[in-house]
């Protein structure tokens, strides 16, 4: 399957999603948010990729927000369509590790496709932000839900209330980047690979239930947390992965893992 706004190429397990319109700065219409779900779900059904990894091309943004003149033009009613929401939910569970790779800005879609993602690396000159309200608008893409479970209530308030935008270091100290490399993208794109290689490494089975574990506690109490962490890990437990991970610890080799 071809895609307009995106690029989708697997190499070494790990598939490069790259949001592909570097002359508006990777900005973000209803089209791209249309290609970024469905090549969520052809990923969802490929054996072959065990990591993504969400980046734009260019050297400008990983995504500067929406196209304005498609927001001013756009029917009031197409926003319960809830396209750009629907893309990046099945982004956010889809039981494969997504790190996303933030060349230059992140600003309105832009931070929210990232926040979506499980883990965030960022170069120094990296520009964070929840900018609608200068639009007289809020995020509707998540930045409302996700932003406060990542950064806390406060922070969240006051990043989308007075709209600031800030950098790749002052992200990384609220828990809003887990990593902030050099200022290019060669850099960014190695570090981004060096973690996905070194998740590839661990069990994808136990990967999948980590995953889906954390996704359910963040959105429910404690006790059915814990309740869902016993049954994922009973899963676990059920997997040739997990005898082979023991018996390779017991042998100190390196573990083989098949998935089974």
């Amino acid at each position: 399957m071809g895609f307009e706004n995106v690029l989708y190429e697997i190499n070494d397990g790990i598939l490069y999603l790259t949001l592909n319109r570097p002359e508006a700065r990777n900005a973000l219409t209803p089209g791209m948010w249309k290609d970024i779900q469905a090549a969520v779900e052809m990923a969802r059904f490929d054996d072959n990729i065990k990591v993504v990894i969400v980046s734009g091309s260019g050297d400008k943004a990983l995504a500067s927000g929406a196209d304005i003149q498609e927001i001013h033009d756009r029917e009031t009613l197409k926003m319960l369509e809830g396209i750009s929401t629907i893309a990046l939910k099945q982004l956010e569970d889809l039981y494969k590790p997504v790190i996303c790779a933030i060349n230059g800005y992140a600003l309105g879609g832009g931070c929210e496709l990232a926040m979506a993602c499980d883990i965030r690396i960022a170069t120094s000159r990296s520009k964070f932000g929840q900018p609608e309200t200068n639009l007289s608008i809020i995020p509707g893409a998540g930045g409302t839900q996700r932003l406060p479970r990542l950064v806390g209530v406060g922070r969240a308030k006051e990043l989308i209330y007075t709209g600031r935008i800030i950098t790749a270091e002052e992200a990384k100290e609220i828990g809003l980047v887990n990593q902030v490399t050099g200022d290019t993208r060669e850099e960014l794109m190695e570090a981004a690979r060096a973690m996905a290689m070194k998740i590839m490494k661990k069990g994808p089975v136990a990967i999948t239930m980590a995953k889906m574990a954390i996704n359910v506690g963040m959105d429910t109490d404690i006790n059915t947390g814990l309740l869902f962490e016993r049954v994922a890990q009973t899963v676990a437990f059920a997997t040739d992965d997990r005898k082979e991970g023991t018996a390779a610890f017991l042998e100190k080799r390196d573990a083989h893992f098949t998935g089974r």
